[in-house]
This record gives C-alpha cells, sequence and structure tokens, in this order.
C-alpha cells in the first residue's frame, strides 16, 4: 500500500463521513414531515401532486397495501419503459435515427432499470435514443431509488413505531424522496458537472477527423442530467458504453472524486435518518461503522492486489522479483487519468452499493482484486448498498445477529426495544436467502447449457468467473460487468433479468413483513440482560454475521472462480 493510496481512500472517507449527519438529519425531518429548508418552495409543489394523484397524505397504509402500492407502481414503470425501447423509431429526440430495440433487450432493459440495477446489454450511445435516455431511463433512475428509499423508511417506522398498524404511505414517501432528496442534489450535482465539461444537449453527433486523418463520430448529448442521477440514486447504468471511464462521463479528477462521493451519500447518510428516527443517533452510527469496517476490508484487499505486478507479466515471469514486472502494479483495463488508486477505489465502492458504475474494467483486475467487487455484491449489496435497500438489508442482517446472540445467551433476542420472535426471525432469512437464489441458480444453469458457455471471451476459472460475476451483479441489483461476457442474446437477456426481478421483489416483500410485524409491538424498555446494539461488541458480532453468511454462500463458487484463477496465475497459467 502506497502513503498516496491510503491519503487519496482517506479523503474519500472522510467526505462521505462528514456528509452522514447534516443529510441524514435533513432526510429523518422530510419523512416525518417536519419543517426543513426547502419546504417553503417544495410543500406548496408537495400539495399540488398530492391534489392532483388524488392521494390523501394524511392516510396510511397496512405494509400489505405499502407493499402492492409499491408493486402495482413498479410493474407499471416496467411496461412503459418497454413500450419506449419497443417503439424508439417512432419517437421524437432521437436525431441519429436509431431503430427500435429488439424484444428481450428491452425486456431486460425495463426490468433492469425498474429494479435499480441499471444492467446494461448494449451500449448507449449506438442503442437509445435521447428520448429513451432522458424520459425512459432517466425517469426510473429517480423513482426506482426512491423506492428504496421509501422502503428503507417503511421498516424504519416497524421499529419506531408501538401497537401501530400502519408502515406510512408509499406514495408520500415516493414522492417526498424525489422532490426533497433525490432532485434538489442531482440539479445542483448536474450544474457541477457541467462546469467540468460534461455535455448536455440535444445535437446529432459530431464527425470529426483526427490528426491521423481518420473519421470518428463524437457521440453527445444530454449526459449530465443523467450522470448526476446516476451516481446520486445508485444506478449506475451509463450513457455510454464504457461508462465513467468515458471523458464526457467523468472527465477530471474532480468529477471522478465528486462521483465517487455520490456513490455513498445517501445511503450512508440513511444510517443517521435510521438513528434519528428511532430516537437514538448512537443506533445509527453502530449501523454506518459496520458497513465502514466492510469497505475499508474489501477496500484495502482490492487495492492491495491490483499493485500487485501484472497477472500476464507474473504468469510468464514468475521467476523473476515482482519489482522487476510492473512497476505500478496492474493497470490493465485501466484509465491512466484515474490509475490503480483511483480504480481500486471505484472499484470496491460501486459494488458495496448497488451502483454498478465503472470507470475501469474488472475482466481485466488481478484474480483476487476482482474477487473482492464480487463477494461486495453476493454480500447482498449492503456495505451502504443502493439508496434504501442498503440499510433495509443490513437491519435485517441485525434481526439475524440478535436472533444468535440470544441463542448464546438464552433469552428472547431484542432490537430497539422490540421482541424479535420466530415471525420476524424467519421472514428475515427468506429474505437473506434470496440473493443466493437470484445468484447461483441462474449461473448454474448458464454453466451448464450451451447458450450460457457461448457468450464466454474466457475459459477455465476466468470464463465461470465472468458468469458468476454477471449473476452476482443482477441478483444483487449492481449492474456492473466483468466485461468478458457476450450477454446480449436472448438467453442472457432473459435469464439475467429473472435475476434482477428475483433480486429486487422477493426481497422486498418479506422485509416489508417484518416492518408490519415489527409495528404492531409493544416496546420494551432495556433491562440488565439487554443487549446494547451500539458499540462493539455488536458491531463485531453482526460485521461476524455478514460475513459468515456470505462466506458460508458462496465460498465454493468462489473457490471454482476467482481464487483457483489466482493459484492457477501464480503456476504460470492464464485464461
Amino acid at each position: 500500500m502506497t502513503f498516496n493510496m491510503l491519503v487519496q481512500i482517506a479523503i474519500f472517507a472522510g467526505l462521505v463521513t462528514l456528509t452522514v449527519k447534516p443529510l441524514g438529519a435533513f432526510m429523518a425531518a422530510v419523512f416525518q414531515g417536519e419543517r426543513n429548508v426547502l419546504s417553503p418552495i417544495l410543500s406548496p409543489l408537495e400539495r399540488l401532486f398530492y391534489r392532483a394523484a388524488g392521494i390523501d397524505p394524511t392516510k396510511e397504509q397496512h405494509w400489505t397495501a405499502y407493499g402492492l402500492a409499491m408493486l402495482a407502481f413498479s410493474i407499471a414503470g416496467m411496461f412503459l419503459l418497454y413500450a419506449i425501447l419497443r417503439l424508439q423509431a417512432f419517437l421524437p429526440l432521437n436525431p441519429q435515427g436509431l431503430p427500435n430495440v429488439s424484444p428481450d433487450l428491452a425486456f431486460n432493459t425495463a426490468i433492469s432499470f425498474v429494479t435499480n440495477t441499471n444492467w446494461q446489454s448494449y451500449g448507449g450511445e449506438t442503442t437509445l435514443s435521447y428520448f429513451s435516455q432522458m424520459v425512459g431511463l432517466t425517469m426510473h433512475n429517480f423513482v426506482s431509488a426512491a423506492t428504496g428509499i421509501a422502503l428503507a423508511m417503511a421498516l424504519i417506522r416497524g421499529f419506531a413505531r408501538r401497537s401501530a398498524k400502519t408502515i406510512g404511505n408509499f406514495w408520500v414517501d415516493l414522492t417526498r424522496a424525489t422532490l426533497y432528496v433525490l432532485l434538489p442534489l442531482a440539479i445542483v450535482m448536474a450544474l457541477v458537472l457541467l462546469s467540468q465539461g460534461v455535455p448536455q444537449n440535444f445535437s446529432a453527433y459530431t464527425a470529426a477527423t483526427t490528426l491521423e486523418g481518420a473519421k470518428q463520430v463524437l457521440a453527445q448529448g444530454p449526459v449530465a442530467s443523467q450522470e448526476a442521477i446516476k451516481m446520486l440514486g445508485t444506478n449506475g447504468g451509463g450513457f455510454f458504453n464504457v461508462n465513467s471511464a468515458h471523458p464526457f462521463e467523468n472527465p477530471t479528477a474532480l468529477t471522478n472524486l465528486i462521483e465517487l462521493w455520490s456513490i455513498f451519500a445517501i445511503s450512508a447518510a440513511l444510517t443517521y435518518s435510521f438513528g434519528k428516527m428511532v430516537g437514538n443517533t448512537r443506533q445509527g452510527w453502530a449501523i454506518f461503522a459496520v458497513m465502514g469496517l466492510l469497505y475499508l476490508g474489501g477496500q484495502f484487499a482490492c487495492a492491495w492486489a491490483e499493485q500487485q505486478p501484472s497477472a500476464k507479466l507474473a504468469a510468464l515471469h514468475i521467476d523473476q522479483k515482482p519489482s522487476a514486472l510492473q512497476a505500478g502494479g496492474n493497470m490493465e483495463g485501466k484509465d491512466v487519468r484515474f490509475g490503480i488508486t483511483n480504480s481500486a477505489i471505484w472499484a470496491t465502492a460501486t459494488t458495496d452499493a448497488s451502483n454498478g458504475s465503472v470507470n475501469a474494467m474488472h475482466d481485466s483486475f488481478t484474480p483476487l482484486g476482482g474477487l473482492v467487487p464480487m463477494v461486495n455484491m453476493q454480500l447482498g449489496e449492503i456495505i451502504f448498498g443502493g439508496v434504501g435497500s442498503g440499510l433495509y438489508g443490513m437491519l435485517l442482517f441485525a434481526i439475524v445477529a440478535m436472533f444468535v446472540a440470544g441463542l448464546m445467551v438464552g433469552r428472547t433476542p431484542e432490537y430497539l426495544g422490540k421482541k424479535l420472535e420466530s415471525r420476524e426471525v424467519k421472514m428475515a432469512i427468506l429474505a437473506i436467502l434470496v440473493s443466493p437464489l437470484a445468484v447461483l441458480v441462474p449461473a448454474a444453469i448458464a454453466v451448464i447449457t450451451p447458450q450460457g458457455l457461448a457468450g464466454l471471451n474466457n475459459a477455465g476459472p476466468h470464463g465461470f468467473s465472468e458468469i458468476l460475476y454477471a449473476f452476482s451483479s443482477t441478483g444483487g441489483n449492481n449492474g456492473s460487468a466483468f466485461a468478458g461476457l457476450t450477454a446480449n442474446t436472448p438467453f442472457y437477456n432473459l435469464l439475467l433479468g429473472a435475476s434482477m426481478f428475483l433480486g429486487r421483489f422477493f426481497w422486498i416483500v418479506p422485509m416489508l413483513a417484518v416492518a408490519g410485524s415489527l409495528a404492531e409491538k409493544k416496546i420494551v424498555p432495556p433491562s440488565e440482560g439487554t443487549f446494547p446494539t451500539t458499540g462493539p461488541l455488536f458491531i463485531g458480532l453482526l460485521t461476524g454475521v455478514v460475513l459468515i453468511v456470505g462466506g458460508l454462500t458462496f465460498l465454493p463458487a468462489l473457490a471454482l472462480g476467482p481464487i483457483a484463477e489466482h493459484f492457477a496465475m501464480l503456476a504460470g497459467n492464464l485464461y
């Protein structure tokens, strides 16, 4: 680890930590219906939305009604996006005359953006019109992220309320998340990106002649507006095929830092919102500490692995000292503007959150460097995670951790004054089991079928890693790719789409059941036997539960992929 790398990691982690309290307190005020700094401007607009939609903001919903509203909204949005993509050629703002998107790719993309996964089996600048990018994708970047925040608020209310039958109103939570949180932040960030050279226009692509005399077409368009919400909403779907490695999406060192910060900003701040809304901010800081420890562990592992000599050179010259191979480490697949440090930070952050954007190609990472992003996704996207989804995922793990603690001391487990009985524990475990179901089952189908194997770019354990990474990404609603798998085929578009749907909605339903069950319970005062959930013991227990559950579930698959490739590389074999 170099001093430069340590400083850059510290700057990034410090900026995120400084954001937690002010943004978290603001969001807590917004979702508790309290007056905030934006109320004079946005409250009249909020009330106008409710009147236009016929929504009574004072009427709350049972968890089943809340869940049905969320599902209906998401499914309707999926059909709308599918229609936009299939009719693209007939819609406005298509200066390049791009054709309609094929049925299987439109199906995959519609599910991808509705589930906040933003997996892209296409190149944005060669496949989608400005209308599809803005009305189709950018709109879903807002509302899918707002849905995640709303669901987190529902679970928080489950812990905070006593003897209640309701957990909030989905339409109110969705509106407030979009209007007060996502939209203002996205406007400010888009303006900053514009100042750094990110384009925002409706012009046709520009034909240019290079210094060598070759002809080149420069794609452009309404990039800044999509880039801002892509990062803040942990969406990750890039305007261009190479995502944030493209100089029009990420032109400078400053934009790289700002976009990195935005990946974690809202998800990290929600931990403080949680503590504020349950009446004990130390509870929120404890959850933040667990997420921070898991992030730093993966970050240092990935950065160390990428500082090692190039995998290719190491395999060809295993008799030489590492210092004689590639002085700076593994630069394959990385932009020289960002180098190893910022590529490793981005890869770790984007897979800790369900962001999925990239500024380097993960397929070119060392086996152990590529292992870290894969594990991050397989843990359930809970290390800060998606906006909202990371928090509610970690809280479900906290329920399991307190159940384990209860077994060890021989008393009924409780968390935040709520007795955890069989219903809550079963629902939490059911939700956690969705991740391996959405990852391992479709990955197994892909590796035993000719259609699945036909998409591989590499053989051996690296080829297996390409498939495992793809389904870890879709099942975890991340969206990043190893970039070595040809996934734009009917087989992969349908199978990956099913994985995304399972990974999102089959997790949400049992989580809402937990929220509803907790809301109905009374809050029990702490006693001498109450397990403290704000100190190092709880932080260590929860961290251990997350790692053990993930390790037991995915270690056999990882042993066949990146771990096997690492030892094969040391023996001089490449794939």
